[in-house]
Formats: structure tokens, sequence, C-alpha cells
């Protein structure tokens, strides 16, 4: 799905702090898992190899099934290490998830830790796969040829053939899961990679964890925290995602997010007299012009087509981060004259798709684990009755992601969770962090976190797009120093 992924567009337009993935789909919701003691550690260390560029590559195993931890089977998560440059002051581990769920936390601190060299002087800054994800034992469906038909697929079922067609399609990507990575999909959920972080906690050898979770890692976070409250050091969650609602709920809060980032930009576009998109016209009007000209007529782009669908993938990405609406309104203004090579790369760079046609399996894997950690209506009626909802949130991508979460209604692992609180008894303060206008994780999601987690302080950042660490100096110097001193912000700070 578009609307929760949270590494997105690496190497094309800068690093975005973000989550989920193909057609469209909602963020993760979980029921509170019981606490548990801590298995023992299938590994006690990680074995670091250099892996370049000053860091450092390594693994830990662990089981595939923690309700049956004395089995033979087992899976290994790889991490990356970036070593603290202050080793005489040296606390320990922070350890990182970027979201998705799917992000690779690998590629994230690779591209990252040169903007963390406050945290790292005083920690090791340590990126991971999760389980299902990049190098750890990563779910795959489909091949290059299908998943580029997959994603091309209009999201906007307004006539019976193309409902049809897209019914189909949910169906064959969940069939090709099960046929490609089955033995390993019913093992991809959050409580089990929350179980993993508490074995690579111990492998580094940390009494405790210290954790900086973005997006849907701070839902990663919160498993954690209720699961194993006294192993927690410091949980900095930005960008937070509310495991009490319901996955069309949460899908329905994104799209009037996402809808309130468009009409951001439109209103700085139509007050720039940089803005291209503006001087012809009302950009919102030419938006809505433009996607129903490409739902008839898709416009080539080499040897492919840009599809309505793909073009509000690459719409949709430049919202994650302000400074991309430079990048919207090139893409935009190109492909009202006919060239629309700007918004399939904006749309590649989205959904993993690599310069060689081969795609990384971001968007398996979210579907993987989005699919198990939480249960979804199974009638094709229920997302019917989505529709006046949706589009009164969002003319734009209400339509488009209406039937997001009916592929969950195929998957062929029934879900082992359930929608509710998380409280996280036991755990120390934990900090949270929301923008006022984040499209992906909206604010109200912090708030009702913010209440459900005793303890818990909230920072806020007021501005548009999704998490903050990356966008204000005063929100990362807080999230800073919390991780290093566990010095709290006061209650009610508010960061530009």
């Amino acid at each position: 799905m578009l609307l929760n992924r949270c590494s997105v567009a690496v190497g094309l337009i800068a690093l975005l702090l973000a989550t989920s993935c193909t057609r469209p789909g909602a963020t993760q919701a979980k029921a509170s898992p019981t606490p548990s003691p801590s298995p023992t550690p299938a590994q006690t260390a990680v074995i670091w190899t250099d892996c370049g560029d000053g860091f450092q590559c390594g693994y830990v195993t662990v089981p595939i099934d923690y309700s049956n931890p004395s089995s033979s089977d087992t899976i290994r998560i790889a991490l990356v290490r970036k070593p603290a440059t202050d080793p005489s002051r040296r606390i320990g581990s922070v350890l990182t998830n970027p979201g998705g769920p799917g992000a690779s936390g690998i590629d994230y601190l690779r591209q990252a830790a040169s903007s963390m060299t406050n945290l790292n002087k005083r920690f090791d800054l340590v990126g991971f796969d999760p389980r299902g994800v990049g190098q750890s034992a990563p779910i795959r469906c489909l091949d290059a040829a299908g998943r580029e038909n997959y994603d091309s697929l209009d999201g906007v079922l307004d006539d019976p053939q193309e409902k049809q067609a897209a019914i189909q399609a949910d169906k064959d990507f969940a069939a090709a899961c099960a046929q490609k990575s089955g033995k390993l999909l019913r093992y991809v959920d959050t409580v089990s990679a929350a179980r993993d972080m508490d074995l690579m906690r111990a492998a580094l050898g940390d009494s405790q964890l210290t954790y900086l979770g973005l997006s849907y890692g701070t839902f990663l976070g919160q498993v954690y925290a209720q699961l194993f409250p006294t192993h927690v050091r410091a949980l900095s969650l930005d960008g937070v995602v509310d495991p009490s609602v319901s996955p069309n709920d949460l899908q329905l809060l994104q799209v009037r997010s996402f809808q309130s980032n468009l009409d951001a930009f439109f209103a700085y576009c139509r007050s720039n007299s940089s803005c291209l998109y503006a001087r012809s016209g009302d950009p919102a009007a030419k938006l809505r012009a433009l996607l129903q000209h490409l739902d008839t007529t898709p416009i080539a782009v080499g040897g492919r087509m840009l599809t309505r669908a793909l073009a509000l993938y690459g719409v949709g990405v430049t919202l994650y981060n302000q400074s991309f609406w430079k990048y919207l309104d090139q893409g935009l203004s190109a492909t009202d004259q006919g060239n629309g090579t700007i918004l399939m790369a904006l749309s590649d760079a989205y959904l993993g798709r690599q310069a060689d046609g081969s795609y990384d399996n971001e968007v398996e894997a979210n579907w993987a684990v989005n699919c198990l950690d939480r249960p979804v209506p199974t009638e094709v009626t229920a997302y019917d009755a989505l529709g006046p909802s949706y589009t009164s949130a969002s003319s734009v991508f209400g339509p488009f992601f209406q039937y997001g979460n009916l592929q969950c209604a195929f998957w062929p692992v029934k879900p082992t969770g359930t929608i509710g609180p998380i409280t996280a008894a036991g755990a120390p303060p934990i900090l949270l962090v929301g923008g006022t206008n984040d499209p992906a994780t909206p604010y109200a999601w912090s708030q009702s976190v913010h209440r459900q987690l005793s303890g818990s302080v909230l920072l806020t950042r007021r501005g548009n797009g999704h998490v903050s660490y990356d966008k204000s100096a005063c929100i990362q110097a807080a999230e800073d120093a919390y991780l290093i001193s566990l010095t709290l912000p006061a209650p009610g700070t508010v960061c530009s």
C-alpha cells in the first residue's frame, strides 16, 4: 500500500523517514500481547565483520517458531552496526527500525547514520532487517513481471470488470506468497519480531534496550515494551501507530491525512510563483483531470505505461517530506506535457523497483506482516460500504484505497492478532513523537497512544510530512537527549 512505508526513494530523491506498500493496504494493529519472560538466546553474541564505510555486519540466529523454541528450525536476522565514535563514553547500543513493515533497517542505517552523529558518539548504532525482510529470510511472492502488472492495476474499482480483475490479482498474489514463502508466512508477525529484538539486545550485550522506532517501528516498540517491560531502558517512538483502531478506520485516517498534505502542497503552489504546476490553472483541478485522463489513456514511458495507480504512488511518495514537493511540481508539470518519466521514477522508487527491473521485497513483507498482525473484514461488501466515507475524506486518495485491505481477506495464513490498546505496564516512561500534519501516521494516533501508555510523554512537531527526527533540529535534540541521558522533554513541548 501507499500509506505507511518508512524508507522510500532512497538513492533517488534522498532519504525519507516515514511506512507499507503496493496496491493500498493499512497499517497493522494488534491486541496487547501477554508479557512473558525472555527466552534463552539462541546466540550469545554477534560476530561482526567489516562491511565497508565504517560499518560492521553480523547476524543473530533465532527460532522460527517461538511457541516451539526448542525446534531445530531457525532463521538468521541480519544486522549492521556503526560503532560508537567516543568509545570511552559508550553507553551501549541503540537499535533502530525505520518502519514499513518491511523496510530494511540495514539500508536505512547506512543512509541515516551520518545524521545521527550525536547519538553515535555514545552508542553503537544498530540496524536490522526484521524477519521476512531484506536479508533476514525474505518473503517472496511475485516475479518482476508479476509485480509490475500488480502495481499498475487501478485501485479505483468503478466497473465490474475492473473490480473482478483486482480481486483476482489479490488472490493470485496471496497464492504466489503461499507457494514461494509458505513455510515462513505464519511466523513474520510483530510479536515474533519483538521477541527477536530481545535476543538481539542480549546478543549485543545490553541489559536493557535503547530503541529508536519510526512509523511501524513504533508499533514494534510498543509490542516489545508490553512483552518485556523490565528490559526497556529508553524507547523513542516517532510517527506513532495506534494499535487500538481497526484497519479500515486506520486507513481512513491516513487517506484524510494524505489529502491534508496534498492540500498543503496546493496552497504552497498557488502562492509561490516558482511552482510550475499552478501557472496554467488551479493545481487541484488539474491533478483530478490528469488522473482521470490516465485512467483511460496511460502515458508511455519507455516500454512501460504510466497508469493512474502508478501516478498516484508517485504523487503520494512526495508527501512524506515537504522538501520533496519540488519533485511533485516537476513531475506533474512534465506529465501534463505528456512526459511521465518523473512520476514513473518516483513511483518506482516508492515501490522498490530497481534500475534492472527487479524489486526489493518490502511489498511482500508488508503484506505478510500486516495480514498476520490484524484481522480484516473478509466480505467484499464490507469494502463496498466504505465508498462514501473514503471519498469524503479524499476525492484523490479515497476511492483508490477503498479496497486497500481486501488483500488480507484472501491471505493464506489466518491472522494471529486482534485490535486493542497496548499499556506496557511496568515499563519506564516512553517518548512519543507526533507531527501535526503527518500523512502516514496521523497526529491523533500519537495522542491516543499517549493516553494508552501510562507515564509516556508526547513531543509535538508542527508541520507537514511523515515522522520528525529528520525534520526538526528541536525534535532531534530532544530525542537524542532522552536516548542518551534519559531526560524527557517537558509535557506539552512543541517544536517547529
